[in-house]
């Protein structure tokens, strides 16, 4: 009777080894299979975004601005911490321990998956995978671009620092309001630089990447300020900001420049007019209009507002 049940056990312990090993092989086989052919990901090291191309007055100041994607770059090292740890609470909360891939929130996002049948899909892309859809990939939602992510994204991690893959993330990201990057969506939502960002207004910016127009400030307010606090309270969690700071930002009002709390930027800006027409319509000759829309270029004029409003 021993010898039998010992037998049964062990049959079973080789029947469960056997399975382990070959589901092992072939998961294996098809990363073996989807990384022939994957476009290289070291261009990234050298990647410039397009960026705003903006026109000066003699005085010195912004009359005029032209771009396809409205960006404003700004170098990590220069970027305040509180926008980085609102981003990476939002997004990717293991994101300075893993290795591009995060195992733990897939299988949190499967199982919740399961749990509500289906209702809860959420995301359990790595800002490193998140970077290589945004840049070498397609949108698709399919198992064989999501393989080919996370391969590329554990070869980014070999290759980049975590600090220049978040500088890639958060000059790429696409915000709503013909903003890419934090550093134009915080000029277009608050019109404030990054530095003068709150907590709150910096969770704000990190509730949007997934979805921006189903978490704009006005026709859905209420929805964004419910994930601009889920964000504060993972800062929290997180340790990024004390308790005192997160009651404080969770209980402040949503404000943004499309409710009018703030004037927008462009207000400052002077109508356009024939003059930096004129301009974009000669340097797009000179340079190329490729060139003049996203090469970020920084043009001084010899027009005077004051006089030309005159004249």
């Amino acid at each position: 009777m021993i010898r039998f049940i010992g037998s049964f056990f062990g049959a079973i312990f080789t029947a469960v080894t056997l399975g382990l090993l070959f589901g092992a092989l072939s998961v294996g086989a098809i990363f073996w299979m989807y990384s022939a052919d994957l476009p290289s990901h070291e261009s990234l090291a050298q990647y410039t975004p397009p960026t705003i191309s903006r026109i000066y007055s003699g005085e010195g100041k912004i009359i005029d601005e032209f771009a396809q994607e409205r960006r404003l770059f700004v170098p990590i090292e220069d970027m305040p911490d509180l926008v980085k740890h609102a981003f990476v609470s939002a997004e990717d909360k293991h994101f300075y321990t893993h290795k591009g891939y995060d195992v733990t929130g897939m299988v949190a996002a499967f199982r919740d998956a399961v749990v509500s049948r289906g209702a809860n899909m959420r995301g359990a892309s790595t800002i490193t995978q998140q970077v290589m859809k945004n840049f070498l990939l397609d949108g698709s939602r399919s198992i064989e671009r999501k393989v080919k992510e996370i391969i590329l994204a554990s070869r980014l991690e070999e290759t980049l620092s975590k600090d220049k893959i978040l500088e890639l993330y958060l000059n790429e990201i696409f915000l709503g309001q013909n903003s890419y990057g934090v550093a134009a969506a915080a000029q277009t939502y608050f019109n404030k630089s990054l530095d003068q960002l709150t907590p709150a207004e910096a969770a704000t910016l990190a509730s949007m990447p997934k979805a921006p127009s189903d978490y704009h400030p006005v026709t859905a307010k209420k929805k964004l300020t419910e994930r601009r606090n889920y964000v504060l309270n993972e800062m929290f969690q997180n340790g990024y900001i004390d308790e005192a700071t997160y009651i404080e930002n969770r209980d402040a009002p949503l404000l943004s420049v499309q409710n009018g709390d703030y004037p927008s930027f462009r207000k400052a800006l002077p109508p356009r007019d024939y003059f930096t027409d004129e301009i974009r319509r000669q340097l797009s000759g000179t340079f190329g209009e490729n060139e003049f829309f996203s090469g970020g270029l920084s043009i001084r004029a010899t027009e005077d507002p004051q006089l030309q409003k005159i004249a």
